[in-house]
C-alpha cells in the first residue's frame, strides 16, 4: 500500500530504534493511521503500476444487454459482474450502440411481431408503428431521455465517428436510414436489399457495412458521400460484420451457409470462407480482439462461442455458452467475452485464455445484442 512520505515514518527515517520511537509518538494520535480515501487512492496506484508493467489495461467497463421480450436494459459491472440496474426501453428492443463519447446509448426499438425466417408474414399480428424508434439512453443518469422516430422497424444500428450520424438498418423496408442525432431527422433513405440487419462503420471511418439477410448481400455506404458504392454477395442468411481494427479486413457471419467469409475492403470482395463445423451451428454475432488477432463467433442454435485467428483464418476453439447465443461483446482488455444467450436468458462470460465459461449472468427476457463501453468517471 503507497502512503505518501510525510505520513510514513519508515520511509522518511531507516534507523530501526527511532522508527519505534516515532510511531510510538504518532500512532496513539492516528496522525499515520491510512483514511479510506488514502487506501482507495494506494489501490489504484498500485492497479496502475502492475498495468503499465504487464500491459493489461484495469477493468473499468460495463456490459450492457437488451432484451427483446422483456422490453428492457440489463446493465452488468465488468468488474463484479454484478447486474446493477435494468432500464424499461420499450418494445423489442434490439441492436445497440454506445456513442463515441461514452456518454449515451443508442437502441433500436420496434413495434413489429416477432417472427422466425420461415414464419408467414399473411399470419403475423399488426405492427405497432408507434413504438419504432431509436432509445436514447444517457448513461450519467441511466435513463432513457428520448426517443428517435421516424425509422420503421430499426434492427441494428451504427454511429458515426463524431457522434452526429446514426445509419440504421429498416428491416421491413430494406432500407438504410441516416439519421442526424440533434435534430433527430432522416437525411437519407438508401435501398440495401430485403431484411437488412448488421450495421457496421469501420474503425477508420470510411465505410458502413449494411447485411442484407434476404438477398445473401453486403451494401457498402461511403460515409463521404453517404451513397452506396458497392454491393457484393456472401453467404445465405448473413446476420453481421465486423472490422479488425486496421479496416483492412471485414468478416460477415451467413447463418444459413455456417459460413464466415473474410472481405477484403479496399476491393469489397470476398477472399476466403471459413466453413464452421458442428450440429445447428448458425453463425451471428462477432466480438473482435482490441489487437485484432481473434474474433470471435456466436453460432445461435449451435450454442457455442468459436475462436477464429485471424492470420490463418484457422478456427482456435470454441466452447458451449448457452441456449442461442446471437450476439458477442469482448471487454477492453481482451480478456472477456460476453455473449447474449437468447432463450436462456442469461450471458455467458468466456475466458479468451483457455475458452472457458467462467460465470453465467441472469438478465432479462430473452436478450438480443450485448456491447461493452469502458465507463466515464462522472458514469
Amino acid at each position: 500500500m503507497f502512503i505518501s512520505e510525510d505520513c510514513n515514518p519508515m520511509t522518511a527515517y531507516s534507523h530501526p530504534a527511532f522508527s519505534l520511537m516515532l510511531m510510538g509518538l504518532l500512532l496513539p494520535l492516528g496522525a499515520c493511521r491510512p483514511s479510506a480515501e488514502s487506501t482507495g487512492a494506494a489501490q489504484q496506484s498500485v492497479t496502475a503500476s502492475a498495468a503499465s508493467s504487464t500491459g493489461v489495461v484495469p477493468a473499468n467497463y460495463r456490459v450492457y444487454v437488451t432484451n427483446e421480450i422483456s422490453g428492457d436494459l440489463t446493465i452488468i459491472d465488468g468488474v463484479t459482474h454484478a447486474v446493477v440496474t435494468t432500464i424499461p426501453l420499450g418494445k423489442r428492443p434490439r441492436g445497440l450502440k454506445i456513442s463515441p463519447d461514452r456518454n449515451t446509448l443508442y437502441v433500436a426499438l420496434s413495434g413489429s411481431p416477432i417472427m422466425g425466417p420461415e414464419a408467414d408474414e399473411k399470419n403475423a399480428p399488426p405492427a405497432d408503428k408507434q413504438a419504432d424508434g431509436i432509445g436514447v439512453v444517457d448513461l450519467s443518469s441511466l435513463q432513457l431521455t428520448r426517443v428517435i422516430k421516424g425509422v420503421s422497424d430499426p434492427e441494428q444500428l451504427a454511429i458515426s465517428h463524431d457522434g452526429k450520424l446514426l445509419y440504421v438498418a429498416s428491416e421491413d423496408t430494406g432500407m438504410l436510414c441516416i439519421i442526424d442525432v440533434e435534430s433527430g431527422k432522416t437525411l437519407a433513405t438508401l435501398p440495401v436489399g430485403g431484411e437488412p440487419e448488421g450495421v457496421t462503420i469501420s474503425p477508420d471511418g470510411r465505410w458502413v457495412y449494411v447485411t442484407s439477410e434476404s438477398d445473401s448481400k453486403v451494401s457498402v455506404v461511403d460515409t463521404t458521400s453517404d451513397a452506396v458504392v458497392a454491393v457484393f454477395k456472401v453467404g445465405m442468411r448473413p446476420r453481421v460484420s465486423a472490422f479488425l481494427p486496421d479496416s483492412t479486413r471485414a468478416y460477415v457471419t451467413s447463418e444459413f451457409g455456417s459460413t464466415v467469409q473474410v472481405v477484403d475492403t479496399r476491393t469489397h470482395t470476398v477472399t476466403n470462407t471459413i466453413k464452421l463445423e458442428g450440429e445447428n451451428v448458425r453463425p451471428m454475432g462477432i466480438a473482435v480482439a482490441p489487437d485484432g488477432k481473434m474474433i470471435y463467433v456466436a453460432t445461435g442454435r449451435g450454442k457455442t462461442l468459436v475462436a477464429i485467428d485471424t492470420t490463418t483464418n484457422q478456427v482456435k476453439g470454441s466452447v458451449e455458452v448457452g441456449e442461442r447465443p446471437w450476439n458477442a461483446a469482448i471487454s477492453p482488455d481482451g480478456m472477456l467475452v460476453y455473449t447474449a444467450n437468447g432463450t436462456s436468458n442469461d450471458v455467458a462470460v468466456v475466458n479468451t485464455t483457455d475458452m472457458t465459461v467462467s460465470k453465467r449472468i441472469a438478465v432479462g427476457e430473452r436478450p438480443w445484442d450485448v456491447v461493452v463501453s469502458n465507463t466515464n468517471t462522472s458514469n
